[in-house]
């Protein structure tokens, strides 16, 4: 693949938007950033950065980049009734961001096959935070030359990008590091509400699950927010389920057993059976909170 003129962008939210800062400030080449709504588009343009909601402004691109909310909106945004794959210049990639299941990745790649263009499924991992000093996590599935074509660019936002395998084993990646951490986040929101039944502090105890050899970034990102009675500042929980159900479906059609995915998942579903989809998963905690009528709060 010869390097690409015009690379388009597409989803401009917490974490589209400074990843196409970085690709834009860190290439010469011209850089198209579409999003539908106009207050994502605000304060975005620049040198070689085009923030626009026309959708016709991607036409002949060579490299494509998606940023969405999941797999359906990945889908219509390509071939929907405003579907942008039949206006990309033939052979032109698309990396896809976002955070898809990982049999619909496959579907997509095929798609794209049949309409002449390429495709590598590319999740990225590390919060906004991560998006905004260009430090994420790259998880990369498709073909060896495809990933090869498209490495200088995800170096620009990535400080870890790695080529997991075939299509669609950047999504099974994902998928696995996502569960991990909910599992993780689940794990803290049964436990800590049992040791303040039992008389410790919460203050003191969320020193201990943040430095202690119980640490991982779930306990060091949503303790202190917990403690702070804060939780709506992660992803929500209802967008966010959707990778507990991708593993499931995996689990489900290969015949793994997940156990502790299986109890975790109930956790998370409680949380959202009573009405906290809309917060961020520290909220996990709360039905617990009412369980032992305690609050984990510093």
């Amino acid at each position: 693949m010869p390097m690409p003129s015009h690379i388009a962008f597409l989803g401009l939210g917490a974490m589209g938007a400074p990843i196409a800062r970085h690709l834009a400030a860190k290439g010469a080449e011209r850089v198209t950033a579409v999003d539908a709504d106009p207050a994502r588009l605000a304060g975005l343009a620049g040198p070689r950065l085009e923030a626009t909601a026309d959708r016709g402004r991607m036409d002949g691109a060579d490299l494509l980049f998606l940023c969405l909310p999941d797999g359906d909106v990945v889908e219509a945004a390509l071939f929907g009734r405003e579907g942008v794959a039949e206006r990309l210049a033939p052979g032109a990639l698309v990396v896809d961001l976002s955070t898809i299941a990982h049999g619909q990745a496959l579907s997509v790649g095929r798609a794209l096959a049949t309409a002449g263009r390429r495709f590598l499924d590319a999740p990225i991992s590390g919060a906004p935070a991560g998006a905004e000093a260009g430090t994420l996590t790259v998880m990369c599935g498709g073909a060896a030359e495809d990933f090869a074509a498209a490495r200088p660019f995800l170096a620009r936002f990535g400080a870890t990008v790695l080529h997991m395998g075939p299509a669609g084993a950047g999504q099974l990646t994902k998928t696995v590091n996502n569960v991990l951490y909910d599992i993780h986040i689940a794990a803290l929101a049964e436990v800590l509400p049992m040791a303040v039944a039992m008389g410790l502090d919460p203050a003191t105890l969320g020193q201990v699950v943040t430095t202690g050899t119980s640490r991982s970034y779930a306990s060091q990102y949503f303790v202190p927010r917990i403690l702070k009675g804060e939780f709506d500042e992660g992803y929500p929980l209802g967008k966010a389920y959707k990778d507990l159900v991708s593993a499931a479906t995996v689990a489900a059609e290969h015949g793994f057993p997940l156990p502790v995915t299986a109890a975790a998942t109930a956790t998370y579903q409680t949380a959202l059976r009573q009405g906290h989809g809309d917060r961020d998963k520290g909220a996990m905690i709360l039905p617990f909170e009412a369980l032992l009528g305690v609050s984990v709060r510093g």
